[in-house]
């Protein structure tokens, strides 16, 4: 993961462009049937961020309220005009916690994954690298997570209470 921060992205047509101004808590490479569907491609690069380290700095994207496997829903925000999602908000975590598809960074090899979940549906094809830890489901936060994300998520619900 990079230390050169911030790292703006934004959509394909440029309209919508948003800055992460800091490293995000964590970035998850998911290979659920969920995201695959959802995104028409193998997996989902997401980098979870706080909302207020995301910075929106040109456009009016829509936020489009979409089902997702727990039931709960997610929020998805998109380019008006080209339609591409720039991040989700889920459920669990509400609008404090943005998913950043890291895909619309400018430069997304700045934020390679932590860890792959859901590999017991990942594509067979698919080799994983033998440096990043995966696991079949969901995983032990506190296990994966650095110590520094782990206090940032830690005040940020305390904010939140």
């Amino acid at each position: 993961m990079t230390d050169r921060f911030p790292l703006d992205g934004g959509c394909t047509c440029r309209r919508v462009r948003y800055r992460m101004l800091t490293r995000p808590l964590f970035v998850h490479c998911c290979h659920c049937r969920w995201c695959q569907r959802e995104t028409g491609a193998s997996f989902a690069l997401n980098a979870m961020i706080e909302a207020d380290r995301v910075v929106l700095l040109d456009g009016d994207p829509d936020t489009v309220d979409t089902p997702s496997n727990s039931g709960l829903g997610q929020k998805i925000v998109r380019c008006p005009s080209c339609r591409i999602a720039v991040w989700s908000n889920y459920a669990g975590a509400g609008d404090a916690i943005r998913f950043v598809r890291v895909g619309t960074l400018d430069d997304p090899d700045a934020l390679p994954p932590d860890i792959h979940i859901f590999t017991s549906t990942k594509q067979p094809w698919l080799v994983l690298s033998p440096g990043t830890p995966a696991v079949a489901e969901y995983y032990d936060r506190n296990r994966y997570w650095p110590a520094e994300s782990l206090e940032r998520r830690r005040m940020l619900l305390a904010a939140r209470a």
